[in-house]
């Protein structure tokens, strides 16, 4: 399964607490301090698909003031999916900071490079 980065962000909201839509929503843009903003018609094509995979389910339905609120909780299965999407995109990030730390900071070369003492002659004509 492709677990996209709204998916990711919906997983970890759910992580220590079952949340309902808005909430979701809200612990979103806190957790990608802004970057990430989810509309609710977006979250809840992630929630959807999010359930179909198994990885959240419906915890418990609220009426407050007059309207239904649903809240998901995160499965076993759910927890696992976010530990293994952790770790790949720990693995890659670590991947891409080795090579820009290799990039800022090249090894040095086997050879030494010379300066010749001066400068090549070359025949008359000027051909090599």
């Amino acid at each position: 399964m492709n677990i996209t980065e709204p998916m990711f962000l919906a997983l970890i909201a759910l992580v220590d607490e079952p949340r309902h839509g808005y909430g979701i929503v809200q612990e979103v843009d806190r957790l990608s301090e802004g970057r990430v903003q989810l509309k609710i018609g977006t979250l809840y094509g992630v929630l959807d698909r999010l359930s179909a995979e198994g990885l959240v389910e419906p915890d418990r339905e609220e009426v407050q003031q007059g309207r239904l609120r649903r809240y998901y909780r995160l499965t076993d299965e759910g927890a696992d999916a976010l530990e293994q999407e952790a770790a790949r995109l720990a693995a890659n990030a670590e991947a891409a900071n080795a090579r820009l730390r290799a990039r800022r900071s090249p090894e040095p070369s086997d050879a030494p490079t010379r300066t010749p003492s001066h400068p090549r002659q070359l025949p008359a004509g000027g051909a090599a």
